[in-house]
């Protein structure tokens, strides 16, 4: 059976006008080309959808069925395309977004908010995640996009300026510089560190402890956590100290002392990452919502 929509609805106009001039003239085509359609939908179902007279036309059995499907199959054909117009606009379908935690504070959750609101139509799945892991999984496919901290660069990925911040050292209480109004980072490049493992990315590292590094002296790191929250906490705890992006520490225990950075260049930067080839409308319109 190979009926289209087309002919769909020039049954559908016949059997609800049963006269075939008037249905003729609903869609605007010539009479005998309508007839011809009609003939040929009956051959291709294999059975009579009219009986026809000289002077009337009704539905046979066949036909009063599927004036009800034809009309169910139609009304679904048009919700289907124009869900795939939506689609094709960027304005339905799934977003999956990653977010780095310690991003948080800074809004980008309140700019996928923005876009949800816009996109009412649009379905978005959050992920949390290491920058390093967000990125291999935008890099698959598996992310459409993801807000980075330092990312490690890859050509497969286009990267957008989000935000830039400052770093703080992070001390114990009880630390000899705990009392500074501000301090400078090479000041800590003797104390045992807490911080990230270095699968969280190359540059995450370098750029967060570049403001210790003196005279290519390193600062030793005597434990790791995944979270900046757990890194504070075991700094609190008197394991080492600490260099980390501003808005990571606004969480931090009471244990600690944020100490300001003097003269320091180096900055963190939060950036919005996709795929260098994805040019959708979905990501278009994300920017245009959220001012990314």
């Amino acid at each position: 059976m190979d009926v289209d929509l087309r002919q769909l609805r020039a049954f559908l106009a016949v059997a609800d006008e049963l006269h075939f001039g008037r249905a003729a003239e609903r869609l605007r085509i010539a009479q005998p080309a309508l007839s011809q359609q009609i003939r040929r939908t009956e051959r291709d179902l294999g059975v009579d959808l009219f009986v026809r007279t000289s002077r009337s036309v009704a539905l046979t059995a066949a036909g009063r069925v599927l004036q009800g499907r034809a009309r169910s199959l139609l009304d679904q054909a048009r919700r289907d395309l124009d869900e795939v117009v939506r689609v094709g606009r960027g304005e339905a379908g799934r977003l999956d977004v990653g977010f780095v935690v310690s991003a948080l504070p800074l809004g980008p959750i309140e700019r996928v908010q923005a876009f949800r609101q816009r996109f009412p139509l649009v379905r978005v799945e959050l992920t949390e995640g290491y920058s390093s892991t967000l990125l291999a999984r935008i890099v698959r496919g598996e992310l459409d996009l993801a807000v980075l901290r330092d990312p490690d660069p890859d050509p497969a990925v286009r990267f957008l300026p989000f935000r830039t911040e400052r770093f703080v050292a992070a001390v114990p209480r009880g630390h000899r510089l705990a009392d500074r109004a501000a301090i400078r980072g090479t000041e800590l490049v003797d104390d045992p560190f807490v911080f990230f493992p270095a699968v969280a990315g190359a540059v995450a590292t370098e750029r967060n402890l570049a403001p210790v590094v003196a005279g290519g002296r390193r600062p030793e790191v005597v434990q790791e956590a995944t979270t900046w929250a757990t890194v504070l906490h075991l700094v609190g705890a008197g394991l080492g100290v600490t260099i980390a992006p501003e808005s990571a520490t606004l969480a931090a225990p009471d244990s600690v002392v944020l100490l300001p950075l003097q003269d320091d260049p180096h900055r963190s930067e939060l950036v919005w990452a996709v795929r260098a080839d994805d040019d959708r409308e979905i990501l278009r319109n994300f920017t245009a919502a959220t001012g990314s």
